[in-house]
C-alpha cells in the first residue's frame, strides 16, 4: 500500500506531505499511554509506542494464524508522527513472528526514506523499529 502510494508521487515534497497526512489520521492515544515507559529512546522528538496482543486471533488468515500484535503510537512532531503511522501500517496486526521476520530496513531503503531523512530522523526511525521488534519479542515470551 505505502509502496503503491509512493510510486504515484513524482517527488519527495509530495511524499513528505503524504507522510504528514498519514500522521494527521492517527487516532490520539489514551492519556495514560503518554508515560515514560512508552517513550521511544533515541528520537529527538517525543514518540510513544504501545502494543496490545490479541490472543484470540479474531483476524486470522490462512497464511498467518495465532495471536496478533496491534500497535498504536503518537509523536509531538508532524513528520515524525507520519513516520509512526508508516511503521504502524507496516507492522500492526501481524503476529510477533511475522513482525520479527520483516526486513524493515530493506522496506525503508526501497521507499527511499533513509536517504531522504536527516540523520537524526533516520536514527529516531531505527529506534522505533528496534522498539517494535522488542515488543514483538516480548509478546512471544
Amino acid at each position: 500500500m505505502v509502496r503503491d502510494s509512493f510510486d504515484l508521487m513524482d517527488d519527495w515534497e509530495d511524499r513528505y506531505r503524504y507522510i504528514i497526512d498519514l500522521g494527521r489520521k492517527l487516532p490520539k492515544l489514551p492519556e495514560d499511554a503518554y508515560r515514560e515507559e512508552n517513550k521511544v529512546r533515541g528520537c529527538t522528538s517525543q514518540v510513544w509506542l504501545v502494543a496490545r496482543l490479541d490472543e484470540d486471533g479474531a483476524d486470522q488468515t490462512a497464511d498467518e494464524t495465532g495471536p496478533r500484535l496491534y500497535l498504536a503510537g503518537d509523536s509531538d512532531a508532524h513528520i515524525v508522527k507520519g513516520l509512526v503511522a508508516l511503521m504502524l501500517l507496516i507492522f500492526s496486526g501481524k503476529s510477533p513472528d511475522a513482525i520479527l521476520d520483516i526486513d524493515a530496513r530493506a522496506i525503508l531503503d526501497d521507499l527511499g526514506l533513509r536517504q531522504h531523512l536527516s540523520p537524526m530522523r533516520a536514527n529516531g526511525l531505527f529506534s522505533m523499529l528496534e522498539r517494535i521488534r522488542d515488543m514483538a519479542q516480548a509478546a512471544k515470551a
